[in-house]
């Protein structure tokens, strides 16, 4: 198997995405909720240069999450062969606020799809306010780049950071088995070079170093991702830890066909639509709380602290309630908005933090399977919301991405023989992206008559 790109074969890219979101820049392509060969085989058959594995390996723990990377490496190397896929590239998609399971999903990448050149972080994210100047990560904050160790998402409680300096993030995340000055950093003026610079920079890289990649606009990662593909007609092969403006520069699409005020048209009844919200950083708060404000919409909140005991009740009790009050909503022609309650919960370890996590949604996929047959969309807020609203809630092998209804914001749509909502517009929204009305924007360009 080799990375290497041709001139005249441009290679597949496959995508590894510890949640539902990093197709946001991208459309045309095929979501994998299901990694066993057969289902690899579809993607790597399909038309569209590139395809996405889910694997929701953020909502996982450490050794989960190695296990499960480790298992689509291993269906994917078996896949490559039967289809006789000769270059591709691998990309391990995450959050462009630098939280997930780095540098435990690309050290099983490099074993089973190695060795690799060298691997780059590339978390510049455009269209949610993320770019990379001097090495250093920063999030737009009003208008402020703000270096991201400064946000709310260093305080993560399971992928808490103190760096917002890449090379040092590194060190810090690696225990210093990569030092900060061992990271090849690539800045700014490097990428705007008119020469052969970057290529022949490239061309020197061995045993998987680390390189970490500036982004201020998309023109930057474009002439970083020609300068890889040429590279790789060498037989340089290249891993990377990205956010989707690098995806962007890879697949090199054409604009998005479908515009995002004429996606209305997917609606698939006249009856009310439904969102569901279990993201509970403070941007979907203020998000939500807007939304809430609509008169076609009503609230119902879900007091996630009942489910801290032990036993079905608490579980059985919220569902059962919380359906009856749809139904209701429903009746009145409105939209139920479905949140998990606002409080910060408190865990005595990230174990039992992440094993609450799934309690949650568990409960949430259970209402999503339980939503009126006639049901026109769904809007999904929070990315391991969004993956298992896919892969659990709708039971999704796959699905085919339109495109996106706002910067960031992709919409995906269910198959026609789906057994409950065929042709099913489902919004697929990260927790983190969006100004504080885009919530509200997604469901009025849905919901307009």
């Amino acid at each position: 198997m080799t990375l290497a790109a041709s001139s005249q074969i441009s290679p597949k890219i496959i995508v590894l995405d510890d949640d539902p979101t990093g197709s946001q820049t991208i459309h045309g392509c095929l979501l994998l909720m299901q990694w066993d060969v057969e289902t690899l085989q579809e993607g790597l058959r399909d038309a569209s240069p590139l395809f996405f594995v889910l694997t929701n390996t953020r909502a996982l723990a450490p050794e989960a999450a190695a296990a499960v990377t480790r298992e689509v490496c291993q269906n994917l190397k078996v896949a490559i062969a039967a289809v006789g896929v000769e270059h591709f590239l691998v990309v391990s998609r995450s959050d462009s606020t630098l939280r997930g399971h780095y540098p435990i999903e690309t050290d099983v990448i490099a074993e089973e799809l190695g060795p690799f050149d060298a691997h780059f972080m590339v978390p510049a994210f455009f269209e949610g306010g993320r770019i990379t100047r001097e090495s250093v990560h920063y999030l737009m904050v009003q208008g402020v780049p703000t270096p991201v160790h400064e946000t709310e998402f260093a305080r993560d409680s399971v992928f808490a950071y103190r760096h917002s300096y890449l090379p040092e993030y590194v060190a810090e995340k690696t225990k210093g088995r990569i030092g900060a000055a061992q990271v090849e950093r690539f800045v700014l003026e490097d990428l705007r070079q008119t020469d052969q610079s970057l290529e022949n920079r490239l061309l020197q890289l061995t045993d998987n170093t680390c390189g970490v990649v500036d982004g201020e606009v998309q023109a930057d990662l474009n002439r970083f991702a020609q300068a890889l593909l040429e590279t790789a007609q060498g037989g340089k092969r290249f891993l990377f830890r990205s956010a989707a403006s690098l995806l962007t520069a890879l697949a090199n699409l054409p604009p998005q066909p479908i515009a995002a005020e004429s996606m209305s048209e997917y609606r698939r009844t006249i009856a009310p639509g439904a969102v569901i919200v279990g993201s509970h950083v403070r941007k979907t708060t203020a998000q939500l709380d807007i939304l809430l404000q609509e008169p076609g919409v009503t609230g119902i909140e879900v007091n996630v602290k009942r489910l801290m005991g032990t036993g079905e009740p608490g579980f059985q009790g919220l569902l059962s309630e919380t359906l009856q009050e749809i139904e209701g909503v429903y009746g009145q022609g409105k939209t139920p908005v479905v949140y998990t309650s606002r409080e910060e919960l408190q865990f005595p370890d990230i174990e039992t933090r992440l094993a609450f996590g799934i309690k949650v949604s568990q409960l949430l996929m259970a209402i999503v399977q339980n939503l009126p047959l006639d049901l026109s969309f769904l809007i999904s807020k929070g990315g391991i919301t969004s993956n298992d609203t896919l892969s659990t809630g709708l039971a999704l092998r796959s699905a085919r991405l339109l495109g996106q209804i706002l910067p960031g914001v992709s919409v995906v749509r269910t198959d026609a023989d789906h057994p409950r909502f065929p042709n099913l517009p489902v919004v697929l929204f990260p927790g983190n992206v969006g100004n504080e009305d885009g919530l509200t924007m997604a469901y009025r360009l849905l919901g307009r008559d």
